[in-house]
């Protein structure tokens, strides 16, 4: 990708997560979010993460965003008017946001993985394979590695049900949960006087 889209999808995430924070109409901050995981998913395409990017699209900027408007439209969440803005706590925010930045930077610039390139690194699909476990046993991935290709979605997909098929589930429980904790809360907003 050239250097020029690379900016351009960055400001789009970055500006759309700002609007997200910002903006005081729920409805707006849900579309700012949508258009924010869009700039994200163009970010995981230009890595070649290709199976993220298309994941990032179609389960956050659609089904999650679906959910959250729900949400809000359950609720009837009114915009947030009149309210002042309070600099002390701009401020401490701001300045802890640069805080949390410079140190990070001086802990990622400190380890042996932030001085190797790509190129340093080859790619060891094979011990990739072997970590997961049982995945070298699988035919389609053995013969993807006798091929020298290894599809990540077939090492995501392994290692998401092998490995964390009850996380999943347990995900799944408070998703579910939640939505239903948002039903039942809107019902008893709407039928006090």
């Amino acid at each position: 990708m050239p250097p020029l889209l690379f900016y351009l999808f960055a400001l789009i995430t970055l500006g759309f997560g700002f609007l997200v924070v910002t903006g005081r109409n729920p409805v707006t901050c849900a579309l700012a979010l949508a258009a924010s995981f869009v700039g994200l998913a163009a970010l995981f395409l230009s890595l070649d993460a290709y199976f993220i990017g298309v994941i990032q699209i179609l389960v956050y900027a659609g089904a999650v965003m679906v959910l959250f408007l729900f949400i809000i439209m359950l609720l009837d969440i009114k915009t947030e008017e009149g309210k002042k803005l309070n600099l002390p706590a701009i401020v401490s925010g701001v300045l802890l946001a640069v805080l949390l930045t410079l140190q990070i930077a001086a802990v990622v610039g400190s380890t042996e993985l932030a001085r190797k390139t790509s190129q340093d690194t080859p790619l060891a699909l094979t011990e990739a394979a072997t970590k997961i476990g049982k995945a070298a046993a699988l035919p389609t991935i053995t013969n993807d590695l006798k091929a020298g290709t290894l599809p990540d979605a077939k090492l995501i997909g392994f290692t998401l049900f092998d490995q964390y098929g009850f996380h999943l589930q347990v995900i799944g429980l408070l998703l579910l949960v939640g939505t239903i904790g948002v039903v039942v809360l809107s019902k008893r907003e709407r039928s006090a006087p």
